[in-house]
């Protein structure tokens, strides 16, 4: 220890089995043998010698006990703290490993069940949503397309009409004029029946009504003045029809183009609709995406947390493991040298001691 000399003079003393009044010269041998024991006894020599005593070497191995077991104490204090500190050491780096397994968990479970499968019916959503577009889109040209032929089939069947009201109006004025009916008014009269008939040879509402007048005509010579009144009244029944169903498919082209800019409108605005859909979803994924990709690396750097606190734990152990020997090995070997000075000490204090020592310098 740091009194090095009077540790040294008490493992001296302590090494020689003194026996003063058998063995005087044996111990006196024997403790020459130890340089420390020889320089305490020289020591005693030369204090008794000198008509001194020995109180101040017993004073000093006092000291040096109650320093030792000071020191014994300071470092049993000493080792309660650090015992203490390793305690919350431990239990922090504990709780903290805890910390990290459960954030380690609840990401990896926030990942596999929330995050993965939200990317998927995002992405699920996404494709219905590019399928819904295509659909809105090939519908508007399938519709667009038809309206086309339908308004082509309208002018087509108003080109018709006009053509067979014309052919009417033809007959009508030809009519008008017969007083003395010639065999060219006759065949311009079938003439234009006949055309009105090719021209409407589809409209199962006219045929009758063209065939009758064909036939009527063609039986007709037109020499009675009634025959040709009961030609015009027909004529003039069958324009009205005509003019009616003039009306008519003006009416329907008109409605049918009504509806065609309601659908068109209605689908437009689903396509917008379908537009933003897209967007928000878009927005939606990256959003995913990035949520995904932070989580997974919050992940990492809580496992690289939980890598560091395990490594501290261990080390915290391992430390406290050594620091543990060490202090016990300490505190033998502090309880070995007060034991030794108290055991020095009731020699020095033995009066045979004193007397031996005084007996060899002749005192």
């Amino acid at each position: 220890m740091r009194t090095g000399l009077l540790i040294c003079l008490i493992l001296g003393v302590l090494s020689v089995e003194l026996n003063m009044e058998r063995h005087s010269e044996e111990v006196l041998a024997k403790l020459r043998e130890s340089k420390w024991a020889s320089f305490i006894v020289d020591f005693a020599e030369v204090e008794l010698g000198s008509g001194g005593a020995l109180t101040e070497l017993v004073e000093a191995i006092n000291q040096l006990i109650d320093q030792l077991e000071e020191e014994l104490d300071d470092i049993h204090h000493a080792y309660s703290r650090r015992t203490d500190e390793h305690n919350r050491d431990v239990t922090r780096y504990e709780q903290e490993i805890q910390d990290a397994d459960r954030d380690i968990f609840n990401g990896e479970d926030f990942i596999d069940n929330v995050l993965i499968p939200q990317k998927q019916r995002f992405q699920d959503a996404l494709a219905q949503l590019k399928t819904n577009i295509e659909e809105n889109r090939r519908i508007l040209d399938s519709e667009t397309v038809n309206r086309k032929k339908q308004h082509e089939q309208f002018l087509s069947n108003i080109a018709e009409i006009n053509e067979a009201i014309g052919a009417v109006d033809e007959s009508l004025g030809l009519l008008s004029q017969i007083t003395n009916p010639s065999l060219v008014q006759f065949k311009r009269v079938q003439t234009n029946l006949g055309r009105i008939q090719t021209s409407f040879q589809n409209h199962s509402s006219f045929a009758p009504i063209i065939k009758a007048l064909l036939e009527l005509a063609t039986e007709q010579n037109f020499a009675d003045q009634g025959s040709v009144s009961q030609l015009v009244k027909i004529f003039n029944e069958l324009r009205v029809q005509f003019v009616d169903t003039l009306n008519q498919e003006t009416a329907d082209e008109s409605q049918a183009e009504t509806k065609f800019a309601e659908r068109v409108a209605q689908l437009e605005k689903e396509f917008a609709e379908f537009q933003r859909a897209v967007l928000i979803k878009n927005s939606e994924i990256a959003a995913n995406e990035q949520k995904l990709g932070e989580t997974i690396v919050y992940v990492g750097q809580r496992k690289d947390d939980r890598a560091t606190l395990q490594a501290q734990l261990q080390a915290e152990n391992d430390n406290y493991a050594s620091e543990t020997d060490l202090y016990n090995r300490t505190v033998a070997e502090y309880n070995k040298e007060i034991e030794i000075s108290k055991q020095a000490l009731g020699l020095l204090t033995q009066p045979s001691f004193e007397q031996y020592v005084k007996s060899k310098v002749g005192i």
